[in-house]
């Protein structure tokens, strides 16, 4: 026997004020290609619905008026309290926005992706499954060579000779995926048998997230210092999410990724007009840069 409806829980359904549409036109996905095998596909948005005339980023003006109450009353417009909410680092009415994606990336790039930890994530199981014979090579112009003021990054293309060596090697990594199928064909477990692949060979994931940590995740692998391979995936997401939260992604460029940071030494050094008060090289690399970008040089 089913139980009775406890009267004292019950739900209330208040219909929407005024009409509301879909954020993402009624779309099963909207989905960018990268590279060769690459994609980065956005499923789903919450809230899906907006009211007419208005964006998602009404999710983080109903989350601020509610937890800021009277003291968002002299910011009476939407875009202004958005952009007041990302200009003090208010993050939190940013997290009533949810993003669920589906990415296709080579695996060295998910390696780095997943250091993020500040999403849901259900990846490929090469346990379960056989990896797909799908395999990320790099075009002429983005093969570089090691930075020399940059351990973890490229910079100059490498010559022609260098390139060329470079793709035979690849073609030797790549060769292998035949001795993995064999080793299936002849019984190794799948888990065992992956083990050799090339972190080239491409993996997936659904990866869902707020827009405060999605920020903070592009804030870093939009940025000019990331990896030109995770970067192309970040620019991607970007540009998908942009025209959904239209305010918080403007709000985004000016007040996060196309701002700059002062530290208190750097402060001091712009108000004196004297060299940086520091022996660090590195702290003085990176004021000269910000004053090259000041216009200050």
């Amino acid at each position: 026997m089913e139980p009775s409806p406890n009267p004292e829980h019950r739900v209330e359904k208040t219909p929407p004020e005024g009409e509301v549409y879909d954020v993402m036109e009624g779309a099963g996905r909207w989905e960018i290609k990268i590279h060769d095998h690459g994609l980065v596909a956005l499923l789903d948005v919450m809230p899906r619905f907006a009211p007419v005339g208005k964006s998602a980023d009404f999710a983080i003006v109903q989350a601020a008026r509610v937890s800021y109450g009277h003291g968002t009353k002299q910011v009476n417009e939407d875009v202004g309290l958005v952009r007041y909410l990302a200009r003090h680092r208010h993050t939190t009415p940013f997290e009533m926005v949810e993003f669920k994606f589906h990415h296709v990336m080579p695996i060295f790039v998910a390696r780095q992706w997943i250091r993020h930890r500040t999403a849901n994530v259900n990846e490929y199981s090469a346990r379960y499954s056989v990896v797909k014979d799908r395999f990320y090579r790099p075009s002429l112009e983005s093969l570089r060579q090691q930075s020399k003021t940059n351990r973890q990054g490229g910079d100059q293309q490498v010559d022609s000779m260098t390139a060329d060596e470079f793709y035979r090697y690849l073609d030797v990594v790549e060769s292998h995926y035949s001795d993995y199928q064999a080793m299936l064909d002849k019984g190794v477990a799948r888990e065992l048998a992956r083990i050799g692949l090339p972190l080239n060979v491409y993996t997936e994931w659904y990866w869902k997230i707020d827009l405060h940590n999605l920020f903070h995740f592009l804030s870093l692998r939009m940025d000019p210092h990331a990896q030109r391979e995770i970067r192309d995936y970040a620019n991607a997401m970007f540009s998908l999410v942009q025209p959904i939260v239209p305010i918080a992604a403007q709000a985004f460029l000016d007040y996060n990724l196309d701002s700059m940071r002062l530290s208190r030494l750097e402060v001091e050094a712009l108000r004196s007009g004297q060299p940086l008060s520091s022996e660090n090289k590195r702290e003085q690399a990176e004021w000269e840069e910000k004053r090259r970008l000041l216009g200050l040089l």
